[in-house]
């Protein structure tokens, strides 16, 4: 028991690992953001469908507001892969994943929203520890700041993947996590096939292996591996887990990217990510009342 359990946080860390991926290779690939996210996306459906049919995982979606939930949520995941990226490219890959990392603590906050959650004041307290961080990201307030830019881009990108979580967590949750993976790539896919007409596509014959490795690795397997550790762990302990997603990625970009974070990073980072964590072990205690 105790090395499935083991082995249940291996594949998890595998997961964020994988996952994390996504910031050098978000800064490093030389194309426009849509057409990056096309190719991520179309490459991702195949990839995601061809496991599907192996795992045997049903595709029927069952009624017509599932279908426009499923819509809503695919467009809201294409905001927030689309800002994030834009993030990475404006400053550098700390800035733009420990910006992006705000999403647990936006989450928690508009989740009454959404839901008959209680707000909680403790979540004013934890927003100031994440907008203390997010000040040393970016300490000056100039709208030409590189730092400032993809702070913004950062957040904006964290707002759309909350939303985006509490539509599929109170309409479609009871769908298989594979196909909502499939089903969201796929529209995305079709929703920005027009970038491909008006932006410079070209750049692929040179770049086609880093998009790959960004559909295959970081989007079909790490997700997938992702959504299916979690009938393994509660939330709480996934999101714990998860959020060494900016660690991961600032030591991959640090490795191919040769990007040295500055100390206010480090400061900043250290902030957001213990909000994150002081978070999960509350829900963790608040669910076990």
């Amino acid at each position: 028991m105790k090395n499935a359990h083991l082995n249940h946080v291996l594949w998890l860390t595998v997961a964020t690992i994988f996952i994390s991926t996504s910031g050098a290779l978000g800064k490093y690939i030389d194309m426009p953001i849509p057409v990056i996210i096309w190719w991520r996306c179309a490459l991702a459906s195949v990839f995601i469908f061809v496991y599907c049919k192996y795992k045997k995982v049903k595709l029927k979606i069952h009624t017509g507001p599932d279908k426009l939930t499923f819509i809503i949520s695919a467009i809201f995941l294409g905001a927030h892969w689309i800002t994030y990226f834009y993030a990475l490219k404006v400053s550098n890959v700390a800035i733009g994943m420990l910006s992006l990392f705000t999403f647990p603590l936006i989450t928690a906050i508009i989740e009454p929203l959404f839901s008959k959650v209680k707000f909680d004041p403790m979540h004013l307290l934890l927003g100031g520890l994440v907008l203390l961080g997010v000040f040393y990201l970016a300490p000056e307030l100039d709208l030409q700041s590189s730092a400032l830019q993809g702070v913004s881009f950062g957040i904006l990108s964290a707002v759309c993947y909350a939303i985006r979580n509490l539509i599929l967590k109170k309409h479609i949750a009871n769908y298989n996590g594979s196909m909502l993976m499939f089903y969201q790539v796929l529209i995305l896919t079709a929703l920005l096939i027009p970038t491909l007409f008006i932006m410079d596509t070209s750049a692929i014959e040179t770049q086609y292996p880093y998009v790959l490795i960004l559909a295959l690795l970081t989007t079909a397997i790490g997700h997938t591996l992702f959504v299916n550790s979690l009938k393994y762990f509660n939330a709480s302990t996934a999101s714990i887990i998860s959020s060494t997603q900016p660690v991961f990625g600032i030591i991959i970009a640090f490795l191919f990217l040769n990007e040295i974070p500055s100390w206010n990073t480090f400061v900043g980072g250290t902030l957001i990510i213990s909000t994150v964590v002081i978070e999960s072990i509350r829900s963790k205690r608040k669910s076990k009342q």
